[in-house]
């Protein structure tokens, strides 16, 4: 038992020790300042009074409000300012009395420039993250435990591996192929152990994803668009000109990050059943296990793909519904950048899902059968060893 354990805990202890040096060591870099924000702070504080409001009788706001707020964080913790709050939809907060809200200041000796930034979501934000995984952990038993582990860990990779080896200068595609194969090995690692239907899951989501990247390859060679026709390009030129980041990628591996869930599914859904149809039936063949697989596999592809093309067009609702109501033409619609940016992230993440499915379905028919000619030597050896004997 104790030979076991060794071999079981020894490995992926040592690979995680190695995987936190080469974070540690990925983070140590030091960013070039885009703009100046030299005492510029982001603080704390409560709204104790309005001053003057702005809302209208019709309840439309026009202007600003003029409010006193008591700061509970930053040198000026524990004192009342009076500051502004633009109280629009994308800056400032409409300010009652008791409201959390953060304040922006920019300190210069005794002056002191302020203006409500926002309301403050932090205790909320956390608040329902926890909850998530508590719900998740109560409903799931151990195994929604596991699945918090694992939704943690693939948040920390992409904030503290993926983030990091794109501002580097590195391959934003190969990064995130990178970062998906990590979190797909350590997910599903969490969930099945290391057994084969854990390697057959992460084998198929790999492939799944990769296929996910090299439609989008395609879709946009074949029509002109790249990560450089994205809405913000004009900041990210930024970023290229000064940390040479390789701003062209970015779009195809958002692409891979945001199709992972749905390969991730399919991957174990398709291994879990095929082993259970093995284990059920020991010698069924290859060639039926496979036609099983696909069966399974066939059933999961109109929802998984569904999801994926309705995700992204969930997303782009705000900018059909200004489509419609301008009335544009049919040929200014299909040719707009960001129309064809959503159908290439809808067309190429359900690419993938179909491609991860032929894909795992072959993998688990070798692997789940690959040691059945061992075990039917064995009866032929021994009687042949029984008959030499005997001679």
């Amino acid at each position: 038992m104790s030979r076991f354990n060794w071999k079981r805990w020894v490995p992926p202890v040592v690979l995680l020790a190695l995987f936190l040096a080469f974070v540690v060591w990925l983070n140590q870099v030091d960013k070039v300042a885009l703009i100046s924000r030299e005492g510029q702070t982001f603080e704390k504080g409560v709204v104790t009074e309005i001053l003057r409001d702005n809302i209208q009788p019709d309840g439309s706001r026009v202007g600003e409000q003029l409010v006193r707020i008591r700061m509970t964080t930053g040198e000026l913790k524990g004192r009342e300012i009076e500051t502004t709050s633009s109280s629009g939809f994308l800056f400032g907060a409409p300010c009652t009395v008791g409201m959390r809200v953060v304040v922006m200041q920019s300190l210069s000796g005794d002056t002191v420039v302020s203006s409500v930034y926002s309301q403050d979501r932090e205790m909320q934000i956390i608040a329902f993250a926890l909850l998530y995984l508590v719900a998740l952990c109560v409903i799931g038993g151990w195994k929604g435990a596991k699945g918090s582990l694992g939704l943690i860990f693939t948040f920390g990779c992409i904030l503290l591996v993926y983030l990091p080896m794109v501002y580097r200068g590195w391959s934003p595609f190969w990064s995130a192929v990178l970062v998906c194969a990590v979190t797909t090995v350590v997910t599903l690692w969490l969930l099945g152990g290391p057994t084969r239907k854990t390697l057959v899951a992460t084998a198929g989501t790999v492939v799944g994803v990769v296929m996910a990247g090299v439609s989008a390859s395609m879709f946009s060679f074949a029509t002109g668009i790249t990560g450089w026709n994205v809405s913000d390009i004009e900041s990210l030129m930024s970023l290229w000109s000064t940390s040479g980041i390789q701003v062209g990628g970015l779009l195809f591996s958002g692409l891979l990050i945001s199709a992972l869930g749905a390969m991730m599914d399919v991957g174990m859904s398709i291994a879990s059943s095929m082993a259970e149809i093995q284990g059920q039936s020991p010698d069924i063949s290859r060639r039926e296990l496979f036609q099983a697989g696909m069966r399974v596999g066939r059933d999961m592809m109109g929802t998984d793909s569904n999801t994926l093309i309705l995700a992204f067009a969930g997303g782009s609702v705000s900018m059909l519904v200004l489509d419609y109501a301008y009335d544009l033409p049919w040929l200014q619609i299909i040719n707009s950048n960001n129309i064809g940016i959503a159908i290439m992230q809808g067309l190429s993440g359900s690419f993938g899902v179909i491609l991860c499915v032929p894909a795992t379905v072959a993998i688990a028919t070798v692997l789940y059968t690959m040691s059945r000619g061992k075990r039917r030597r064995q009866p032929e050896e021994l009687a042949g060893t029984n008959r030499q004997e005997e001679g």
